[in-house]
């Protein structure tokens, strides 16, 4: 099992920036993939960002390319997400996820992801 908690979250203007963190524990998060999801009120959880386990290669939705990026540090089983530019359609609640990376796969799918974080509310005002 490996509990995921995220943190990081606020209210900000539009223009603004924050980051979000995702600690990892209960097993070694080295050797998993991780990303973040969001999800708006009345809409579907969606793919945000994803980096392999080495952190070598991150991956993006297109309306945050330029503006998001997913970094880890596994020493201390963290995943963060930096977030600069911020717009209103930015506003959810940010997730947390990892799975086992079994190589070469980009993970963008709910159903790719074992494991989730509580969320954590992200609000960017006009």
């Amino acid at each position: 099992q490996v509990q995921l908690v995220e943190s990081g979250g606020g209210l900000v203007q539009a223009g603004g920036s924050l980051s979000l963190s995702c600690a990892a524990s209960g097993r070694t998060f080295s050797n998993y993939a991780a990303a973040w999801f969001r999800q708006a009120p009345g809409k579907e959880r969606e793919f945000v960002a994803g980096i392999s386990w080495r952190g070598g290669s991150t991956y993006y939705t297109d309306s945050v390319k330029g503006r998001f990026a997913i970094s880890r540090n596994n020493a201390k089983n963290t995943v963060y997400l930096q977030m600069n530019s911020l717009k209103p359609e930015d506003t959810a609640i940010y997730y947390c996820t990892t799975r086992p990376d079994t190589g070469g796969a980009y993970y963008t799918r709910l159903i790719d992801y074992n494991y989730w974080g509580q969320g954590t509310q992200v609000t960017v005002s006009s």
